[in-house]
């Protein structure tokens, strides 16, 4: 381990020569990559200096304790020292697990209405609010890139984009099928019923990191609607992208300009086909993912909401949480930090 903390810091030297030369600066998109680096490695160098600090302290304590006036004194101190280094070793330990590169990034998220009619698509609906009112808790931006709603006020689809800092690393393992317990308000016999609705979190990608030829794309144009198919929009201004090599679709229509659809589509597009790259790496390390908290498969069952019980559980981490209602308005930290507690765990056990 400390080997590696050497490497890193002497890493962490030459990116501070990196971003101070002119001509480094000249050449934007390498001083962007470089200072992202050094950022991404700062909070490890400085624990690990903290570290040699703590272990220098200890040396000049030990020959302290030769002088009889301070040798209480610096037993003292010597001991608050050696007490201290086990719990850095542990900090380090957990700072050196990959990070994921795409923790800091915004998202793009999609939920769907499963199995279960009606119900299913209120259940969306429910699962968009709370993603929302997360989002205002906060602090982020929510934008609706998509919406297509049922007649009875619930949601096929619904995509939109959570723009703030870490907002990947909060919502990246809230992808799979989320199932629902509970007797719907059409159910006159009271009898519970199971419904799914299946959520994607799909980090948003710049220009840079996933190239589309244009003649790959077969763009068509339609009006967009409300529900029941109401026209609210009389100009073709919404947009349907197919990306013909994949067979990967996305749709805009929340847009007036068709430009600003198009351009919004093409975000929904990197993303999903960043994710689809990505997947494939995956499926190569495959036995390494299923010790981890979750594939981001979306045929995943990974969350079961009963309500008569008034209980969340995550199939995952066999984790159980009461106060459903709460759970449903956004209050969902808890769980949140539980499943990446078991995820750096999971990875820290892989890396030993």
């Amino acid at each position: 381990m400390f080997d590696k903390l050497e490497n890193v810091e002497k890493r962490y030297e030459e990116l501070n020569l990196k971003i101070s030369d002119p001509e480094v600066i000249a050449n934007q998109p390498e001083w962007k990559k470089c200072m992202k680096e050094h950022a991404d490695i700062e909070e490890v160098v400085e624990k690990y200096r903290e570290y040699k600090k703590v272990l220098s302290t200890i040396e000049d304590l030990k020959e302290m304790l030769n002088d009889k006036e301070m040798h209480d004194l610096a037993q003292m101190e010597l001991e608050e020292s050696k007490e201290k280094l086990p719990q850095i070793e542990e900090e380090l330990k957990l700072l050196l697990v990959p990070k994921d590169p795409n923790d800091d990034k915004n998202v793009i998220m999609e939920i769907r209405g499963g199995a279960g009619g009606e119900e299913s698509s209120l259940f969306a609906g429910d699962l968009f609010r709370m993603y929302s009112m997360y989002a205002e808790r906060k602090r982020w931006k929510l934008e609706v890139l998509n919406l297509n709603e049922t007649e009875l006020g619930g949601i096929k689809e619904v995509t939109f984009m959570i723009t703030g800092k870490g907002a990947y690393s909060r919502l990246k393992f809230e992808s799979g099928v989320h199932r629902v317990q509970r007797v719907p308000d059409t159910e006159s016999s009271g009898r519970i019923h199971t419904s799914t609705a299946t959520v994607a979190v799909l980090p948003e990608v710049d220009d840079v990191e996933v190239e589309i030829n244009p003649a790959d794309l077969k763009v068509d144009t339609f009006r967009s609607s409300g529900a029941g198919g109401q026209h609210i929009n009389k100009t073709e201004s919404a947009i349907r992208i197919t990306h013909i090599p994949t067979g990967v679709v996305v749709e805009c229509q929340t847009e007036r300009s068709q430009i600003q659809n198009r351009e919004t589509a093409m975000k929904m597009l990197r993303s999903k086909l960043y994710e689809a790259e990505l997947e494939k790496q995956n499926s190569e390390l495959a036995s390494a993912r299923k010790s981890q908290v979750g594939s981001g498969d979306r045929s995943e069952k990974i969350r079961t909401y009963n309500f008569p019980q008034g209980r969340i559980t995550d199939h995952r981490i066999g984790l159980s949480m009461f106060q459903v209602d709460e759970f449903l308005n956004g209050n969902i930290d808890e769980m949140i930090d539980a499943l990446n507690a078991a995820d750096r765990a999971s990875k820290l056990a892989q890396e030993e």
